[in-house]
């Protein structure tokens, strides 16, 4: 027994209710913690969409509910263009950091990573169980930051300087909501690198017998490698969020330029620059793009590997590709930043390197193409919300090549071009891979099977709705119509386009309306869910020796890999599949296994 191994066995198992569901040290209890959290923030991202999506259609329509519910927001039922502001704000930080981030990394990495390579725990279980609560107490702070007397904040999700250098004075939600805000994002920062730490010692020392790097399945190959994104670009926002506190509460101007004038008033700052913060942001922002997206990609080639039958088609090809993918998103940062100025040089430069990216995408994609060519396709939710996945994920990427170009760039930048590429490409592709684990691992976290009927019913009509949703984004775009405003009835110039975002709310009134199915059905399978076999998708990888659900530090003794992760119909043995843990006679003489 390793040193590792036997430190976590002394990890013994808690016994009172706050130590075994609460402030737990179990892997398993963190990840389905991180995955709840992620679930009430998405719930409350929608909320926020659906107001503004009511509004943008809407605009002249009083609704007495929202006098209601936002007295200060929606005067005589209609939102204030503050407000408006502040729901676009909120929505897109909730989402993006507590559900795209949190939910694939924090709640499936949590829970799946060490049962995947045969370890007990994560290597440091009480920095995990610190990591989940700094990410609740950055969730606190983020909802804290909606009630201000002031208002929640209305800079973007983005924060841009100089509106959120600056204090009240500035004008409403650039007071304590504004603060609240980076404070939360600090928070999450913080969080994160705790935790990518912590999957990345795990992965290099934790394995077990016979698990090498490359027998290791694509979700670790996932979840370490955003490890490494977010251990490398998180610092620089957390630096970018101490500098604006500082500029905001310490009279310092790190962001803050001379000759600002606000209400009438010079403002005493100088020597500052807001496009440094632009820059510090999006060094982060674009790996985040992979850090949400790169561990649906590996839960999606693991479903999809098990629903068709099939190895993996180009195993290397797909872990190279991963790393290729998370490597290149740190060099095309300064494509969000075309219009900001940038020298046509350095613009051109940014073009050939977000292009490049395409490449290990399009590696990706005709891989999973590959395995599913000629397979024994189980059409089973998780395969479905796989399939989903491919889809919305190349249908998105394909604006990125339009909005990659500088040139074509200044025209869409500021359209709702951008809206539908980058909800197509992050958010709806991260979310299916949310759902497609979710249906996949759900009954060995739980132990019971979700029901397949409503899980269909939910993929179907979420599916037709994204689609409704987001690619007539991309028209409108097109045409001119600017993102952000909360009324764009008054450009005369869009009277032909403008009515399509009619249609547009009210699939998003439907698709948000869908996932009460999703809500149901957790409900119905939690109650009376059919019980849940240790291995009901028959699949090869190392949670489905485990007890159903996982016993406290997963194995009953130590497992010893001697196969690769996706060993499906191999000719002429026994069962339709080989685990990692069977024997090697189990693969017939002659027969090249896959690793």
């Amino acid at each position: 027994m390793s040193e590792a191994t036997a430190h976590h066995d002394a990890h013994a198992a808690p016994t009172g209710f706050v130590r075994r569901y609460l402030f737990s040290m179990d892997h398993k209890v963190i990840g389905i913690q991180y995955w709840i959290l992620a679930l009430v923030a998405v719930f409350i991202g929608m909320a926020l969409s659906f107001l503004m999506r009511l509004q943008i259609a809407y605009p002249d329509t009083p609704f007495a509910f929202l006098e209601a519910l936002f007295p200060k927001g929606a005067e005589g039922g209609q939102l204030t263009p503050e407000f408006y502001l502040s729901m676009v704000t909120m929505h897109g930080t909730i989402m993006v950091f507590f559900v795209l981030t949190t939910a694939p990394q924090g709640g499936f990495g949590n829970w799946g990573l060490p049962i995947q390579i045969g370890a007990r725990d994560m290597a440091f279980p009480f920095l995990n169980m610190m990591s989940f609560w700094v990410t609740f107490l950055a969730f606190v702070a983020i909802i804290i930051a909606l009630f201000f007397a002031g208002g929640a904040p209305l800079g973007g999700w983005t924060g841009y300087p100089p509106l959120s250098a600056l204090g009240p004075e500035a004008g409403p939600g650039q007071g304590w909501g504004m603060t609240w805000w980076i404070i939360s994002i600090a928070l999450f920062c913080v969080a994160s690198l705790i935790g990518s730490l912590n999957f990345i010692v795990t992965t290099l020392v934790l394995r077990c017998k016979g698990m090498t790097l490359m027998r290791m399945p694509l979700t670790c190959w996932g979840w370490f490698t955003t490890a490494i994104l977010s251990l490398l670009s998180f610092p620089v926002l957390l630096g970018a969020g101490v500098l604006l506190l500082l500029d905001r509460h310490a009279g310092t101007s790190f962001f803050l330029p001379s000759n600002l004038v606000v209400g009438g008033k010079p403002v005493d700052h100088s020597g500052g620059s807001p496009i440094l913060f632009q820059h510090l942001f999006w060094f982060f922002g674009h790996p985040e793009v992979y850090i949400a997206i790169l561990p649906g990609m590996g839960a999606v080639s693991q479903i999809i590997a098990t629903c068709a039958r099939k190895p993996i088609f180009g195993y290397r090809a797909m872990v190279y590709a991963i790393f290729a993918i998370g490597g290149l998103g740190f060099f095309v940062w300064g494509h969000h930043m075309f219009i900001s100025g940038m020298n046509p040089y350095t613009a051109v430069a940014f073009s050939v390197l977000t292009l490049t990216i395409g490449v290990p995408s399009a590696v990706k994609t005709i891989n999973w193409l590959g395995t599913i060519w000629g397979g024994k396709i189980r059409f089973n939710t998780p395969m479905l919300f796989s399939l989903g996945f491919v889809s919305v994920f190349v249908s998105g990427g394909l604006g990125g090549i339009f909005l990659g170009q500088s040139s074509v760039d200044l025209f869409l930048h500021d359209t709702y071009f951008v809206v539908g590429h980058f909800h197509l490409t992050m958010g709806v592709s991260a979310i299916f891979g949310i759902f497609a684990g979710t249906y996949y691992w759900f009954p060995k976290m739980f132990g019971r099977m979700m029901h397949e009927g409503m899980g269909k019913a939910h993929f179907f009509i979420s599916l037709i709705g994204v689609y409704l949703i987001f690619i007539p984004m991309h028209t409108i775009g097109m045409g001119g119509a600017p993102r952000r405003y909360y009324d764009s009835t008054s450009f005369k110039y869009l009277e032909d386009i403008i009515s399509m975002n009619s249609m547009i709310t009210w699939a998003a009134f439907i698709t948000i309306g869908a996932q009460a199915i999703f809500v149901v059905n957790l409900i119905w399978t939690m109650l009376a869910g059919k019980k849940a076999s240790d291995n009901p998708w028959e699949a090869t990888t190392l949670e489905w020796i485990c007890a159903t659900p996982p016993v406290h530090l997963n194995f009953d003794e130590d497992p010893v890999v001697h196969h690769g992760p996706y060993e499906y119909s191999v000719p002429g043995a026994e069962k339709d599949y080989i685990m990692q843990t069977d024997p090697p006679s189990a693969v017939p003489a002659g027969t090249p296994a896959q690793h």
